[in-house]
Formats: structure tokens, sequence, C-alpha cells
């Protein structure tokens, strides 16, 4: 009975529970947009339980935010699931986590049982994952460019001002513009709450592909070298502390995080060699972290700006 509610039962548990709390956010930076704000622009967007008490109705309007987000999110990580089964590699389904965030969720994850075969395999497990999510958070991103209206995205005043955009955004926007000229860039929209999900997408994918620890970015560089893995292991957590100070506080929580214990990489047998084949797709990889990576991705966020004393990190 345990084993079947930890298959089955826990991952639509707490499914259930991110649909709800994704929802909820979704459903206040609806209303944002409706009225042509950013998606955060008080505390209370951050937290908006409050105000769906008063107004339950507005509840379904955030569906739109909640279906594209958890879409990016379970694709991504059946891309991980099915790359397993692919090698008789037991895993449990997704599990997605319901948090007090920005979107509602702290991502989602599967828990690997036994061991990775081999290098090949490791290889697959690691990247059809971010390939599959940044696939996903593209098309979402093409569809939220679309649906978004034309006003300045970050007035005064805003709590949460998105950063420099990904290369993925700026390229997605320059092939939509040959279609429709009208149509404006990341910096110049009240951005729908589609395309914010797509924007959430392409972070988290990113995120995944820092190459260290158990991160899908880690899983690859570890097929590749295990050597290099282990001194990029070591060295990005001071990389990181620096880009927090600099840059964004929360790459301080993903130095610590590279830290503990838990995200040593568990052996995988170094023989046989790295097929070709797989090597291309460790350059995919390399290429989809370059293409969703920015060291800003919230300006006047840094450690520096909370102490008052960030020189130049702020939105133009």
């Amino acid at each position: 009975m345990r084993s079947t509610f930890r298959d089955y039962g826990l991952p639509l548990l707490l499914l259930g529970a991110s649909v709800v709390t994704t929802t909820a956010n979704g459903a206040r930076f609806m209303q944002n947009f409706v009225l042509g704000l950013p998606p955060v622009v008080r505390d209370s967007d951050l937290w908006p339980w409050g105000w769906l008490l008063e107004h339950p109705q507005m509840f379904k309007t955030g569906w739109a935010f909640s279906a594209s987000l958890l879409g990016i999110l379970l694709i991504h990580e059946f891309g991980h699931y099915f790359a397993c089964l692919g090698h008789r590699i037991q895993a449990t389904l997704p599990w997605v986590l319901p948090a007090p965030t920005l979107s509602g969720t702290a991502g989602a994850v599967i828990r690997i049982r036994t061991r990775i075969p081999s290098r090949d395999a490791l290889m697959d497990v690691g990247i059809y994952g971010p390939l599959a999510g940044y696939v996903a958070s593209a098309v979402t991103v093409a569809v939220g460019f679309a649906l978004s209206a034309h006003a300045p995205a970050n007035p005064p005043g805003v709590i949460v001002r998105f950063g420099r955009e990904p290369l993925t955004l700026r390229f997605i926007h320059a092939l939509l513009v040959r279609w429709d000229p009208a149509i404006r860039s990341f910096d110049q929209v009240t951005p729908h709450p589609v395309l914010v999900a797509g924007w959430i997408g392409l972070f988290i994918t990113s995120l995944n592909l820092i190459p260290g620890g158990q991160l899908d970015g880690g899983h690859i560089l570890y097929a590749v070298s295990p050597k290099a893995h282990k001194l990029s292991t070591n060295f990005l957590p001071i990389v990181l502390f620096f880009m927090g100070t600099i840059y964004w506080v929360g790459w301080l929580l993903w130095g610590l995080f590279l830290i503990i214990p838990a995200m040593r990489h568990p052996r995988v047998p170094v023989a046989p060699r790295l097929s070709r084949a797989r090597i291309a797709l460790a350059w995919i990889g390399l290429a989809i972290f370059l293409l969703t990576f920015t060291p800003t991705p919230f300006y006047d966020n840094s450690l520096l700006h909370f102490f008052h004393i960030d020189p130049v990190l702020s939105a133009p």
C-alpha cells in the first residue's frame, strides 16, 4: 500500500497542490495584465491568497499560466523519465513541488532508484529533460509574445523587474517580427502570463544545466569527463557566490546547494567511452545552456543592491 502511494498517490498529490499554487499566482498575474501592469507590482502579488479570498471568482483566470508552466515542467521531467525507461533504469514519476515562489512551484524532480549503467545512459538521462523542456519553453514564449500587450514592461515602482533576456527570447522575437512587425520585444510589452511561464521555463532550463553536482548539467559533464565534473563542482560555488554578490542574490543559494553532500554525483562506470552521438548531445546541451542563461534574471536583486551599494547592474 505504501509503495503504491509513493509510486502514484504522492506524485498526483503534489501535482494537485502545484495546480492550486500556480493557478493562484497565475490569477494575480492575469489580473495585473488586464490592468496593463507587469506581473508583480506589489508584495501581495507574490502571495495572492488574501486577494483570492476576496475575489474567488478570479481563480479560474490563472489557468493559462498554470497549464503553460506545469506543461513545461512535466515535459522536462518526462524527458528524463522516458530516457530512464529506455535504459531500463528504475525511476519515479515526476514530482512537481508546490512552493511559495514567484511561480508557485519549486520545479519538478524524478528520483532514480537504480544505478545508471553507462556514460551513454547518463548522457541520455541528463540531456533529454532540458532538451524537451527547452523546446516546450520556446513554443510557450512564442505564443506568449503573440498574446502580450504593447506597453512598457517595467514602469517605476515594480518590486520584481525581469532582467536581461536570454538569447532565446531575443531570437524568438526576431523571428516573430518577420511574421508580424507589430510584435514588441520583451522589455517593451506587458507580458501575458503565458509569456511569463515561458520565461520561467527557460530560466529553469538554464538552472538545471549548471554543470555541477547532480543537476542535469552535472550529469552531462560527468558523462563527458568525471574529472572535469569534479573540478567544476568544486569551483562553481565560488563563481556562484561572486555572481550572487554582483548580479542576483539567488546564485548564493545555488552555490550553497552544490556544496551539500547530497549533490555528490554517484559513480558511473568509466568504460565504455562515451559514443560520438552522445558527445554531439553534450554540445547541444552546452548550446541550450548558453541560449537560456542570463547572469541577471532580475534587476536590482544582487547582494550589493540589498546593502545599497550596487553601482552598475540596474535596468537602463
